[in-house]
């Protein structure tokens, strides 16, 4: 018994839907991070979902570099948040307007 196409889709939708809702509605930096990561969460889930249907690795590899790609977007965003941490003793992301060009 496998599950079809089309349960994996409207998962990733659905888990697309809750990470931009949260980068659209949130001003903590972490949940800014947060919302990234499910959004990415949700490609992978699609990419993964259409190798299985097309029988190839193809998918399974760009998820892989995805989550390559997380890894660093995680420990750069960490390194912002730190430094805004240390400057303002907050990570609201409306405060450092003097972080600007």
């Amino acid at each position: 018994m496998t599950v079809d196409v089309q349960y994996y889709v409207l998962l990733s939708m659905a888990v697309f839907c809750i990470g931009l809702f949260g980068l659209l509605t949130r001003r903590n930096a972490l949940l800014f991070l947060m919302s990234v990561e499910l959004m990415l969460n949700a490609a992978n889930i699609n990419l993964i979902a259409f190798a299985f249907y097309h029988g190839n690795l193809t998918g399974q590899l760009f998820a892989l570099f995805t989550m390559a790609l997380a890894a660093a977007e995680v420990a750069v965003g960490l390194g912002i948040i730190l430094v805004l941490y240390r400057n303002f003793r907050d990570v609201d992301v409306t405060v450092p307007t003097t972080m600007r060009w």
